[in-house]
């Protein structure tokens, strides 16, 4: 495999450059000799990701099926809930089980490590959420009861907003989100205004809260006060899944594919401000929604209510959206048992990745936005590749289904959990 010496991506009116500019742009877009042409270049990620080729452990130890898979922001540890009620945390050096938490009473279906990685939140359908220390396995208190219905979803705030990293918001069936203060353990503010359940919370880098629900709406608030700042409509079905293009970087904070250590709590801090600022591009941030509807829409919450694109084209539910990290890329998997990868600032159609033979539940990106990681129902992970657009791995093991899909934020591994009660790496 021989390495490019500067990773830059070559474009001509939006068609990617693969081969010479006589083939691509002459042959192909029917330009003449005489045209000028413009030329734009965008750098890519100065790192590179080793592609992902083979299971090197299978944790067992959940006794139900493993519902979600999720890294810690430093890239260290991995959190798996389960329908067995319990959270477990492995230690990724030596891929053996760190700590069993218990205490919840029902599913375990969202879980959300703060930017700092102090904190693990486990939010359940037993309607509590529950605080826990993952380094010393320890519950932080008891349960945290408000939400009259089972738990959606739950967002921290970006470490870059937020140098104490003690705020997160949550979602529930019940049509409510809250957002609670993680050291008080106290309800900061209810926000109701969607009248169907809550589907997806998001905390965008600005400061913004978006909310998507099975009233078809997706709502964006103010993360100070509680307001609502405007209501994006245009979905013809439930909204399933959000995805912010700067969520890569509010995910890991002030950490990078480097996995330096901090002393302090400010200079984590300071990093992140600074990583956020050099790595969030140009423009404000974009928000995509996917819906029931066979539909994704992309828009400026920032700015207006109108969507940008429209992007359809999917056969069948849109399940689970994900931005690439530089935010370049959209990709979106469906029921229809494809993933597709759309432009991440225009919605435009890029390509269609088919090989799985059963639903697509989950879609993430390396951490260089050079590869696409699927897991579906037919039981196997798929890498793809984003230069060939082709199939660069194929990740048999599982027994069943593949509900949740995790890349870690240094690139190294991957996590797959799924019916088969296995967690594999």
């Amino acid at each position: 495999m021989q390495e490019d010496p500067l990773p830059y991506s070559f474009f001509v009116d939006a068609q990617e450059l693969s081969s010479t500019i006589h083939e691509d742009i002459i042959v192909n877009q029917g330009k003449s000799v005489e045209e000028m042409i413009t030329i734009t270049y965008r750098p890519q990620a100065v790192f590179k990701v080793r592609t992902v080729t083979r299971c090197s452990s299978s944790l067992n130890g959940h006794t139900e099926a493993v519902l979600i898979v999720s890294f810690s922001p430093d890239g260290s540890m991995l959190a798996t809930g389960s329908g067995d009620t319990t959270i477990r945390i492995w230690d990724l050096n030596t891929e053996t089980p760190r700590h069993t938490l218990t205490g919840h009473t029902n599913w375990v279906q969202m879980l959300a490590w703060s930017p700092n990685a102090k904190y693990l939140a486990s939010g359940s359908m037993d309607k509590t959420i529950r605080l826990w220390d993952p380094k010393a396995g320890k519950a932080l208190g008891g349960e945290l009861k408000s939400h009259t219905q089972l738990i959606t979803g739950l967002a921290w705030e970006p470490l870059h907003l937020n140098a104490q990293c003690n705020r997160f918001a949550s979602c529930s069936k019940d049509q409510s989100i809250k957002v609670w203060n993680a050291v008080t353990r106290q309800v900061l503010m209810t926000m109701t205004s969607h009248t169907a359940p809550v589907t997806c919370i998001k905390w965008g880098g600005s400061g913004l809260l978006y909310s998507a629900s099975r009233d078809k709406s997706v709502r964006v608030w103010d993360s100070k006060d509680g307001k609502l700042v405007r209501v994006l409509e245009g979905h013809g079905h439930w909204v399933n899944s959000l995805a912010v293009s700067s969520e890569f970087l509010t995910r890991t904070g002030g950490w990078d594919h480097t996995s330096k250590k901090f002393s302090t709590p400010e200079e984590a801090h300071l990093a992140a401000v600074e990583r956020y600022n050099s790595n969030k591009g140009a423009g404000p941030e974009r928000l995509a929604s996917c819906s029931d509807d066979f539909t994704i829409f992309l828009w400026n919450p920032e700015t207006s209510k109108k969507p940008v694109a429209r992007m359809t084209g999917h056969m069948q539910l849109v399940n689970h959206i994900s931005f690439s990290p530089d935010g370049r890329t959209l990709a979106s998997a469906s029921f229809d048992k494809s993933v597709k990868l759309w432009d991440g600032l225009t919605g435009k159609f890029i390509e269609t990745l088919r090989g799985h033979v059963g639903a697509v539940y989950q879609v993430t990106f390396s951490s260089d936005s050079r590869q696409v990681l699927s897991g579906s129902r037919d039981s196997t992970l798929k890498v793809w590749d984003l230069k060939t657009r082709k199939l660069k791995m194929d990740l048999p093991g599982h027994a069943d289904e593949v509900y949740s899909v995790d890349w870690s934020p240094g690139g190294d591994k991957v996590a797959s959990g799924g019916k088969d009660r296995v967690v594999k790496m």
